[in-house]
């Protein structure tokens, strides 16, 4: 077998084994809600997972480590094949078809939250549950569990963390930083179960909404999503949960050391709620004038569904296909910007927002300078060398970019399969959804869509949680081989 295959499969392996285990964990819910007959099905697809990470670890078990190549295929292949698996579950359980199954359990790991069931309420405690574990996990990473419970040291497991869209480092070592990254998680997705167990919540509720809500993922238990619950004291707890989703985890760790003015020093972080409150004013005045018509209900609606989008999240309290174009186009907007970089959330990040941002800002300032003139680059609290500011920006260029072809794609793909009542605006909010992993949705992601369809936005899921360079990679190494990594 081929050296760097091997490598790949190594550590795909690894990947299966710790999903063997969260279907593990699965089965405790299926026992505790009495939902026995569900055993078998969930014990079946642990031993599926188990099998193939046992064998894949035992005939690649001479393979030496990845180097970032080969982890950016690992990752992209990952984040496939462990939705495909998941997936089985749906189609042993609830009897779906294996597209629509792959779509939930896709739209389920990378955090969207656009789904093919109509009634979640319906679903029994252990599907509500897996809906819900699939997102938690999927916020902060497979990968990055993957790192945390089978800990090796050295360079592969930063390679395996930086695969996955992840660069943050709280400490030195990879493995303390996981480590550290999952007590942060595990402490707010506690606050976030009380704070909703207080705005009115069951417990059930609470907790799957919360481990929906911090990863931004957007997935409920209810119809209509939190439409259900008509609560505007439940709304304004999930906006800030929301929002420490969007938050990058190194400013979580330092506001907890102590440090509490990280959260207003940090350049995303002001980017964030400059971003909000502006694109908040425009949002409320459209939806003033061409819906509502009461001020109350413009900044409900308006606020609610703006930081849903911008956070990624997917929550929704309103049919947002009854909103003008110029409405549904801000809160797009909003969607390919996303969140923070270290965060939960997808889209292209502010970090490369704020890039474009102050480097249209440089250009103009420098095109008035004379020709020999030297004018530094700020960015946050350092200044940047023309050089530097070249790579940084040539790099957030190119992922924007890329970003907007798969996205243009994509509606060009759906405008040919949805039904014609769909405007063009709705078509590209669907999609800017889907590749942002927001979830947000006009109605065209259902069961009824077509297999083209459905297609499709599997991909873009898929292409935006990676932020697009690993699937190029994994694209290249289809045909070129994976030998020249």
């Amino acid at each position: 077998m081929f050296p760097n295959l091997k490598i790949i499969l190594k550590d795909l392996g690894r990947i299966f084994i710790v999903l063997g285990l969260l279907m593990l964990l699965l089965s405790i819910v299926s026992v505790i809600f009495s939902e026995f007959a569900l055993l078998s099905a969930v014990l079946l697809t642990a031993a599926l997972a188990f099998c193939l990470g046992f064998v894949l670890r035992y005939i690649c078990r001479d393979a030496r480590g990845p180097q970032l190549g080969h982890a950016m295929i690992t990752a992209t292949a990952a984040w496939l094949v462990v939705p495909a698996i998941s997936s089985l579950l749906f189609i042993f359980v609830e009897e779906m078809r294996p597209l629509d199954s792959l779509f939930e359990a896709m739209s389920g790991w990378t955090g969207t939250g656009l789904t093919m069931f109509a009634h979640p309420s319906a679903l029994t405690h252990t599907i509500q549950f897996w809906r819900s574990f699939m997102q938690w996990v999927g916020g902060i990473g497979v990968i990055v569990l993957m790192v945390t419970i089978l800990a090796r040291p050295g360079t592969a497991s930063f390679f395996l963390y930086k695969a996955e869209a992840r660069e943050e480092k709280i400490h030195p070592s990879i493995i303390s930083t996981v480590r550290i990254l999952w007590w942060i998680y595990l402490l707010l997705t506690g606050f976030g179960i009380a704070l909703f167990y207080l705005a009115g919540m069951s417990l059930w509720e609470a907790i799957n909404h919360c481990m929906t809500g911090l990863a931004t993922g957007g997935f409920t238990i209810t119809d209509g999503s939190i439409a259900y619950y008509s609560s505007p004291v439940v709304e304004r707890a999930l906006m800030p949960v929301m929002l420490l989703g969007a938050i990058p985890f190194v400013v979580h760790y330092r506001v907890l050391s102590g440090d509490l003015r990280a959260f207003l020093n940090d350049l995303q972080i002001r980017a964030l709620f400059l971003i909000t409150l502006s694109l908040l004013g425009l949002l409320c005045v459209e939806n003033y004038f061409s819906l509502y018509h009461s001020f109350s209900e413009a900044i409900r609606y308006s606020a609610f569904q703006l930081v849903s989008g911008l956070t990624c999240t997917g929550f929704q309290t309103t049919d947002v296909r009854a909103w003008s174009v110029t409405a549904l186009g801000l809160v797009s907007l909003a969607m390919v910007i996303g969140g923070a970089a270290g965060s939960t959330s997808g889209g292209v990040k502010l970090i490369r927002a704020i890039i474009v941002k102050n480097d249209i800002s440089w250009s103009l300032a420098r095109a008035l300078l004379p020709r020999h003139a030297i004018k530094t680059f700020k960015f946050g609290d350092r200044f940047l060398w023309e050089e530097q500011i070249n790579t940084i920006v040539a790099e957030a260029n190119l992922i924007i970019i890329l970003w907007i072809v798969f996205l243009a794609l994509g509606v060009a793909v759906l405008a040919h399969v949805v039904p014609p009542d769909y405007t063009l605006s709705e078509i590209i909010f669907e999609v800017a959804s889907a590749q942002g992993n927001v979830g947000l949705s006009t109605g065209i992601a259902n069961a009824g869509l077509s297999a083209i369809g459905k297609i499709t936005l599997i991909l873009n899921m898929w292409i935006g949680r990676l932020e697009i360079i690993p699937v190029l990679m994994l694209f290249r190494s289809l045909f070129r081989g994976v030998e020249p990594i």
